[in-house]
């Protein structure tokens, strides 16, 4: 009678282990009001610029790449917050600012020399540093649609749109006579593109991740403003990409 009780009863047990596995393995992906943040390690979409010196009688000015490319790689992070089950929002972007303290010129016996004169044995001068500072910023959102299998229930596939934006602004000044005073170098992207990626959650609290651009498009408009008083010095460029910005992903769900 025990024998026959436990060959009905242990099929049952086994069953029912299983099927609370797979339950356990299926709540592991995000559901409405959960919130996702994540260590990114990708391309650099901040947006830097160098003022042009103030001391030329004629400049030029060129479009800054937008490549993704040609950047290099940065650690970053996303936030994501769930609305639905199937809809999430993101979100991300930094900021950074550098100081660069001038220091006055210090004049050499060569300087008073004049033109044509021979300079053998004159000590050179040594042009003054630059007072300036650097200023960027990036900041990015978008709406996912996320996508879940069956068979693998803890891999979360999403497709969704980006929509994001960067600043940089650099200006400097040097403590000298020849200076034609203040020099400004200012970018700016706009960038818009579809993405497609899936994470992976290990644990209820614990996900690996891979992203991808199918297609992005970024508009850049770069000016310069090398003295003071004369009008700005434009150029603008148009970038479109295709399989762009590869992106790695760990995170955690709240």
């Amino acid at each position: 009678m025990k024998k026959l009780l436990i060959t009905a009863v242990l099929p049952l047990m086994c069953l029912t282990v299983s099927a609370q596995q797979q339950h356990a393995a299926g709540e592991n992906t995000p559901r409405r009001g959960d919130v996702t943040l994540a260590a990114t390690v990708g391309y650099n979409s901040y947006a830097s610029v160098q003022a042009l010196p103030g001391l030329e009688n004629q400049y030029e000015a060129s479009a800054l790449s937008t490549n993704w490319a040609d950047k290099k790689l940065m650690v970053g992070f996303e936030g994501g917050w769930f609305f639905s089950d199937s809809w999430k929002l993101d979100w991300g972007g930094g900021l950074n600012f550098t100081n660069h303290p001038g220091y006055s010129a210090v004049p050499g016996t060569a300087d008073a020399a004049g033109a044509g004169e021979d300079t053998t044995g004159e000590i050179p001068g040594y042009r003054a540093v630059a007072d300036a500072y650097s200023f960027s910023y990036n900041v990015f959102a978008g709406v996912d649609r996320c996508y879940r299998l069956k068979k693998v229930p803890d891999l979360m596939l999403y497709t969704g749109v980006r929509v994001g934006f960067a600043y940089g602004l650099n200006e400097r000044k040097y403590d000298e006579p020849e200076s034609m005073g203040k020099s400004t170098g200012e970018t700016w992207n706009l960038r818009a593109g579809i993405t497609f990626g899936a994470d992976y959650f290990l644990t209820r609290t614990f996900f690996v991740g891979i992203a991808v651009d199918p297609f992005s498009y970024t508009y850049n408009m770069t000016t310069y403003k090398p003295q003071e008083g004369l009008g700005a010095l434009g150029a603008d460029s148009h970038n479109y990409s295709f399989l762009a910005a590869p992106t790695l992903k760990v995170g955690f769900r709240f």
